[in-house]
């Protein structure tokens, strides 16, 4: 076999020919794909008990893939969707392996036959103005990471901005002064700018003025600094969502996640008038 056609050689190509400069990817899109790769490479070894250095293309064969999908269902929890974005990073290599790799075409064409799990749509929850109150009061404010916190729920839910936006801002980005906003790179690598309203620039200005951070440190950092991840800001939200739940029991009957709280009309039709 061409060392170029081996399965390590064809996700090394992937990942920086075809992801990072003919398609120039977003880094939101290569870590997501990374992170499946990373999955299904573990799954591979302990399945096959080889290490993945030594894994072949035809290893990864639908057999393998449907029970991995499964697996990420079952073991890990992860809802449909999620396992049909897994599935898609899938599709996106196999779909580069039958044009580099023809010896292999059979396998790819039986890859690329797996369908998408269907789902029911569940109706995304959305907050109420006494939720979003009891949310925002959640956070200790005296102490560092309570203000934090703080301000990151209140852009959050002024500006609608997906998890990996929040997480992926830098301190230059929010622009102060006449016409206050923030800056980000949204889905589809495109650039948009969000008005601000007065007392979320008031927040965000004093957590500005306490970290003193330079302007291509993130926004909000963890406790060592580095940007948040998802999983961390998914934490902190459930952590303020235990405490706003005494407060607010109608917040008990919902799940809110980082994207539920795009969903705060009142707050989102104020923030374009300002």
């Amino acid at each position: 076999m061409n060392a170029i056609s081996t399965l390590p050689a064809l996700l090394e190509a992937f990942f920086t020919d075809r992801l990072m400069r003919q398609r120039q990817a977003s880094p939101h899109t290569i870590a997501s794909y990374r992170d499946t790769f990373c999955l299904l490479l573990q799954y591979a070894q302990q399945r096959l008990q080889k290490p993945p250095s030594n894994l072949t293309v035809p290893e990864l064969d639908t057999p393998l893939l449907g029970a991995f999908l499964d697996h990420l269902e079952r073991e890990r929890h992860n809802s449909a969707r999620s396992r049909n974005v897994r599935l898609a990073a899938i599709h996106s290599f196999f779909r580069y392996v039958a044009l580099h790799a023809p010896e292999h075409s059979a396998v790819a064409q039986r890859v690329l036959a797996m369908p998408s799990k269907r789902y029911l749509r569940r109706p995304i929850a959305f907050l109420t103005s006494v939720e979003v109150d009891a949310l925002l009061a959640a956070p200790d404010l005296t102490t560092w990471s309570g203000r934090r916190d703080r301000a990151l729920l209140m852009l959050a839910l002024q500006t609608g901005l997906r998890a990996a936006e929040l997480t992926g801002l830098r301190c230059q980005d929010i622009v102060f002064g006449a016409g206050a906003h923030v800056r980000c790179e949204g889905k589809g690598r495109k650039a948009r700018c969000t008005p601000l309203r007065k007392d979320t620039v008031l927040v965000l200005r004093n957590w500005m003025h306490e970290r003193q951070c330079q302007p291509s440190e993130p926004l909000f950092p963890s406790t060592r600094g580095t940007a948040l991840s998802q999983d961390a800001l998914q934490y902190l939200l459930d952590k303020h969502l235990a405490v706003g739940r005494r407060h607010c029991p109608s917040l008990t009957r919902k799940r809110v996640t980082p994207h539920v709280l795009r969903h705060y009309l009142p707050f989102l039709t104020m923030s374009l008038e300002t």
